[in-house]
């Protein structure tokens, strides 16, 4: 079975596989007292709007959305222009200076630009405005499925220590870290414990939608995200970064295309600055320009409008971090783009770096490239000398990011998206260890703690080992965030002996352990190499010397990747250390076979 090749989307991943696995849980409904002229909730930067439950009788054909910018401050003025001009007032932004406008008039860009004040207007789109942005939908809620998938240290953990940073600190519940995406699934067995519905919200269409579940999921993207930040240290599933922070979902995308359009994006930056996220996670970029161009009248509005937004986020305490893309690119070359606009018919551009990715390449944003199993360049991760900042664990081929997904499920996905929020749950360690660092001085953290990671024989990375075109300052460390050191390993055993495994059946590999006295350790470390064609046909256990079996990990039947090679965390305090050990792997299914090449214990 194949898996399907990662392209550029405006979703900065590509989904591999799924597990099922979940439990119903409850969720909480968002409370605070509502702006009285609006039913938003209250906040210096509110979008001043007609509430989502409004008629979409106002809607009509050949509807477009405009970005009127103005001086920060009071935008009365320009909206009274864009009414006189035939448009409507959706949603405005004082603080920033920012009107979203919807206007039918072909002209209606043209007119806006001659209006005193007025210092730019732009089309957010090339497609017409559904008419769900009146009357919007609420997502609907999963069924939840059960799980009997424990926790285990994966391959992209234990790559930047976040497995050994949370011996030390699984970060701060005053700390919220906001998932601009799909959505998230609040009542997935992960997510439930760390969700914050209070703070969470729609703002598809660039407008506040905090109806109870409007920032439910619309794909799969979000949740996957949301997990790989702070999915809970429960003893199943899997854990986050930083499994003890807040998770508030801000959904920016539109159901349907799951589009982020420049005023959703606008809207999300603005609530995160107003509710106080310590950082936000970005894993996409603005539709429908992969790059916007400032000699472009529309583009450069957007430019402007989305810039003001995440200043204004920053200033208010918010680091944004952001996925830098799948296109094997060099943003710091930029010279064509044929993707462009993705909600119409795309064109052959000529382009210079002077256009730019957005969020990904606006000052203070941090820009995260993505990386394989191993000190390499994932081979879609873009690049870019002075423009990636950081890098991160994204996947690549067999190695995928495995995450949260709706409905209680779990399933790889590979990306930049993927590399992302890595970073967004280092930053928020960072925050949880030193609650007074601003995003100024997070963001220099992060490089300054990075791994440092060579370049590899490829002329395109240019720079230094310190800082170059592929890892930027390196690959994040969870450790150093939260001041830890890596912890001295105890008593090593391994068994390098080949044992076959047949289909349909089960096999054991003993170490037997002698000269360690006690029981064994709360973090007994249990390394594997098993070389397995399709390894969804595998359950793996551990057994321990009186018989007591520990599960380590039953695979997805649809995970089509080859080989485990994987560091599992077994509490195994309740054992006699010295005896013998089994690995146990049982083989579920027909055409596929392989062996166990090696395993090993650590007390």
């Amino acid at each position: 079975m194949t898996t399907p090749r990662i392209s550029r989307h405006r979703l900065r991943r590509s989904l591999l596989s799924v597990a099922a696995a979940g439990a119903a849980l409850a969720f909480a409904t968002p409370a605070g007292a509502a702006d009285l002229g609006t039913g938003l909730p209250p906040g210096p930067a509110a979008a001043r709007a007609a509430t989502p439950a409004q008629s979409a009788a106002g809607w009509a054909a050949g509807t477009r959305s405009y970005l009127v910018i103005t001086a920060p401050g009071d935008t009365s003025a320009a909206r009274n222009a864009v009414t006189a001009n035939g448009g409507s007032v959706f949603a405005h932004y004082d603080a920033i200076g920012v009107v979203v406008a919807h206007s039918a008039s072909a002209g209606f860009a043209t007119a806006m630009r001659s209006v005193t004040g007025v210092q730019k207007v732009g089309a957010t789109r090339t497609s017409d405005v559904p008419a769900d942005a009146y009357s919007p939908t609420l997502p609907s809620a999963p069924p939840q499925s059960a799980t009997t998938l424990t926790e285990t240290a994966r391959w992209d953990m234990t790559r930047i220590k976040a497995d050994k940073a949370w011996a030390v600190s699984t970060g701060s519940p005053s700390v919220t870290v906001g998932v601009l995406d799909t959505g998230v699934d609040d009542r997935h067995q992960d997510i439930a414990p760390n969700f914050d519905a209070a703070n969470s919200l729609s703002c598809a269409y660039g407008k506040a939608d905090t109806r109870a579940g409007a920032w439910r999921d619309v794909g799969t993207h979000g949740t996957h995200v949301a997990g790989t930040v702070a999915a809970a240290k429960n003893g199943r599933g899997v854990v986050g970064v930083a499994p003890g922070v807040k998770i508030a979902s801000v959904r920016i995308a539109e159901p349907g295309t799951s589009m982020f359009f420049a005023e959703n994006t606008i809207c999300g930056f603005m609530w995160a600055g107003d509710r106080g996220f310590d950082v936000t996670n970005n894993s996409y970029y603005t539709d429908p320009w992969m790059f916007n161009c400032p000699d472009d009248p529309d583009q450069a509005a957007i430019i402007e409008g989305v810039s003001r937004a995440q200043e204004y986020a920053e200033g208010k305490g918010s680091l944004q971090v952001a996925a830098a893309g799948n296109s094997n690119y060099d943003l710091a070359n930029k010279r064509t783009d044929s993707s462009s606009p993705n909600d119409s018919t795309p064109v052959n551009r000529t382009i210079t770096n002077a256009c730019v990715d957005i969020p990904t390449e606006l000052p203070g944003v941090v820009t995260v490239a993505a990386m394989g199993n191993g000190n390499i360049k994932a081979s879609y991760s873009n690049l870019g000398r002075d423009v990636i900042d950081v890098a991160a664990p994204g996947g690549d081929g067999a190695y995928g990011v495995y995450s949260t997904l709706p409905g209680g499920k779990y399933g790889n996905m590979n990306g930049t998206s993927m590399a992302s929020p890595h970073v967004a749950g280092v930053a928020a360690l960072l925050k949880s260890a030193d609650p007074a660092a601003t995003p100024a001085e997070l963001r220099a953290r992060l490089g300054t703690q990075a791994t440092d990671i060579a370049c590899p024989s490829d002329s395109r990375c240019t720079g230094t080992t310190a800082k170059n075109a592929f890892f930027g300052e390196g690959q994040v460390d969870a450790l150093k965030a939260i001041g830890g050191t890596v912890p001295q390993p105890g008593p090593y055993f391994e068994n390098t002996a080949d044992v076959t495994v047949a289909d349909n059946a089960t096999v054991e590999s003993p170490i037997t352990v002698t000269g360690v006295t006690g029981n064994a350790p709360a973090a007994l470390k249990v390394g594997v190499d098993i070389k397995h064609t399709y390894r969804g046909d595998l359950v793996l256990s551990l057994v321990a010397p009186d018989g007591t079996v520990y599960a380590l990990e039953d695979f997805a039947d649809r995970d089509s990747g080859d080989d485990v090679v994987q560091t599992y965390t077994v509490d195994a305090s309740s054992e006699t250390a010295s005896g013998t050990w089994k690995l146990r792997v049982r083989d579920t299914a027909t055409q596929d076979t392989g062996r166990i090449d090696t395993w090993n214990l650590t007390f």
